[in-house]
């Protein structure tokens, strides 16, 4: 008789809160990225498609000269992606110089008669012209080669994250582990709806936007409890600096048992026994030589 009595209430506040995500953002792009909020994180091999942009952010867009998405480039597993979108000449102009002298003193050799530098035999031989192509070609491969080999030195590799190149910021595997440890302790305290714990890990902004949902859960006569978060592997998609503050987002994939409950603990949404997958891009702040890590957005990822 008690089960026919809750039925209708439970289906109430199902109905009522519908079956969106219930986990902390609740399935939203929220939260604020300084000056890249308008713009589209570097793809990473966890997020190779896209990034939902802002759905709630206290950083406007200036609308003309603001932002916009970057273009996308091919993901490098474990690398930032904004790494490899800085093209070869601004790497290593040296060698920009380097291959265009080449490449100019043999063009000036072609059109005087003269071969590449010279040519084989007075420069009348076809081969003998082929043969200098090949070995031009062959040196600026190995030039290249020995560049990139040089420039593209790893970083290390954080505890469940893809290795990271270097970038403009280097992070450390310290840095790492806090960016999982914060995954973990949102998420609990999100369940507890400690808003004191969560105020200590989140900006002013999220711990608003988190103080709001949990709010409106418990206007609603239901709270959701994020259970069993199992951190399963995460990508670094860039870091940066501004002014004093120290910037990364990381793409972060996770699973967990998200179960949305009435306020005796009824479930009403969600499973207690079969797990939801996802994957988010988190980006966390510190201020330069003092204080912690603090989450500053979250992103849907594809």
């Amino acid at each position: 008789m008690r089960k026919t009595r809750f039925f209708p209430l439970a289906l109430a506040i199902l109905c009522t809160l519908g079956t969106a995500d219930a986990r902390p953002g609740q399935g939203m792009s929220m939260g604020s990225r300084g000056s890249h909020t308008w713009s589209a994180p570097p793809r990473t091999s966890m997020t190779p498609s896209w990034a939902r942009p802002m759905d709630r952010t206290a950083t406007p867009n200036t609308g003309f000269g603001a932002a916009q998405p970057r273009p996308a480039v091919p993901p490098m597993y474990g690398r930032p992606a904004s790494r490899y979108g800085t093209s070869f000449p601004s790497r290593h102009p040296f060698m920009t110089g380097f291959m265009g002298g080449m490449l100019g003193a043999g063009l000036f050799g072609i059109l005087s008669g003269h071969g590449m530098f010279g040519g084989m035999s007075g420069g009348t031989s076809f081969l003998g012209f082929l043969f200098q192509v090949l070995i031009i070609g062959g040196l600026i491969v190995f030039l290249i080669r020995a560049f990139g080999r040089r420039g593209n030195a790893g970083g290390p590799v954080g505890s469940g994250f893809a290795r990271a190149g270097a970038g403009p910021v280097s992070l450390t595997t310290q840095d790492y582990k806090e960016f999982e440890m914060l995954l973990q302790n949102v998420q609990a305290a999100w369940s507890a709806r400690d808003m004191r714990a969560l105020s200590n890990m989140a900006t002013p902004e999220m711990a608003g936007y988190f103080n709001e949902q949990l709010s409106d859960l418990a206007s609603r006569g239901a709270r959701n409890v994020v259970s069993g978060v199992q951190f399963m592997g995460g990508d670094l998609s860039e870091a940066w600096r501004e002014g004093s503050f120290t910037y990364a987002t990381v793409a972060m994939r996770y699973s967990m048992f998200d179960v949305t409950t009435d306020m005796m603990g009824q479930v009403i949404d969600g499973s207690t026994t079969e797990r939801t997958t996802v994957t988010e891009l988190w980006t966390f702040l510190k201020a330069d030589g003092r204080g912690n890590w603090v989450l500053s957005a979250i992103q849907q990822g594809g």
